[in-house]
C-alpha cells in the first residue's frame, strides 16, 4: 500500500477518533487513539520489513523471506529513509545462503544510508567477513576499524572481538605455510 493512501487513511481515522470524542463516545475515542498512532507509525515503519526482522531474530528465515518479498517495488513503498534498511535485511536473508552474494546488499545498504550506527557497523563487520573469506586482509582490516567506529553502544563488541582473533589465526596459518 503506498504511504500516500496510508496517510489518508490515518488522517480519516483520526478525524472519526476527533468526532467520537465530541459526540461524548470517550472510550471509543481512546481506543480510536490508539488506532491512529498505529496507522500513522505504519507510514514511517513497513510492516513486512517490521515481521522480517522478527523472524530473522528467530532465526525462521523462510518466513522472514516470504515478508521481504512482499515488498516488490521498495522505491515506491517505503520512504527513503528505509531503502538501506531494506538491503541490509536482504544481506542479511542472503547471507544465510550464500555469503558471497551478499556483498552487493551490504554495499547498497551503505551507499543509501543506515541512520542508526549498529546498522552500519553489522553491515562493515558482515563486509568484513566477506573480505576474510575472499582473504583481502586488508579490505577485512579496514571494514572492521570501521564496524568498531560506527558500533558506539559497543552491542557488537564481541563479534568485532571475534572477527579480529579470527584474522589473527588467518596470519598464523599463512606463517605456519610458507
Amino acid at each position: 500500500m503506498s504511504n500516500i493512501v496510508r496517510i489518508i487513511i490515518s488522517s480519516l481515522i483520526l478525524i472519526g477518533t476527533i468526532a467520537l470524542f465530541v459526540v461524548g463516545q470517550w472510550g471509543w475515542g481512546i481506543l480510536g487513539i490508539f488506532i491512529t498512532i498505529l496507522a500513522f507509525v505504519t507510514v514511517f515503519f513497513n510492516e513486512n520489513m517490521l515481521i522480517a526482522q522478527f523472524y530473522l531474530r528467530k532465526e525462521k528465515m523462510d518466513k522472514a523471506n516470504q515478508w521481504l518479498n512482499r515488498i516488490t517495488h521498495y522505491e515506491k513503498q517505503l520512504i527513503r529513509a528505509q531503502h538501506g534498511y531494506y538491503h541490509l535485511l536482504l544481506g542479511l536473508m542472503e547471507s544465510q545462503k550464500s555469503p558471497m552474494q551478499s556483498e552487493k546488499y551490504f554495499k547498497k545498504a551503505l551507499s543509501l544510508g543506515l541512520h542508526m550506527g549498529h546498522n552500519v557497523a553489522l553491515a562493515k563487520l558482515s563486509l568484513a567477513g566477506i573480505a576474510m573469506a575472499k582473504r583481502n586482509k586488508r579490505e577485512a582490516t579496514k571494514y572492521l576499524q570501521e564496524a568498531k567506529r560506527a558500533d558506539k553502544n559497543k552491542l557488537l563488541a564481541d563479534q568485532i572481538k571475534m572477527m579480529k582473533d579470527q584474522m589473527g589465526m588467518m596470519d598464523r596459518q599463512q606463517i605456519r605455510y610458507r
